[in-house]
């Protein structure tokens, strides 16, 4: 790699190692784990329970449950979204 290749690779490693460290002491141990974006663990698990809800509301048809189950299932469904935005705000800037 040239010197000036070099020089740009400094950044962009700090810049890894602080917006995901698992990943980058994977990386630099030679066993690569999944960026963050495509962990889904939790996700899974809340769409799990989502559809507990809803199926329970089926079954003792209470309009509740049946309601929140399908909420939290649109709510998980977002989440498995690898690109949606991290930042604290809820609606892109205006231009």
């Amino acid at each position: 790699m040239a010197q000036s290749d070099d020089e740009g690779l400094g950044p962009l490693e700090a810049r890894l190692a602080r917006d995901d460290p698992r990943f980058a002491r994977a990386l630099g141990a030679g066993r690569p784990t999944r960026p963050r974006e495509y962990r889904r663990t939790g996700v899974w698990w809340m769409l799990t329970g989502a559809v507990a809800v809803l199926v329970t509301g089926i079954v003792v048809a209470d309009g509740l449950l049946i309601a929140a189950g399908l909420v939290l299932s649109g709510i998980a469904g977002q989440l498995f979204d690898p690109h949606r935005p991290r930042t604290g705000r809820r609606c892109p800037p205006r231009r």
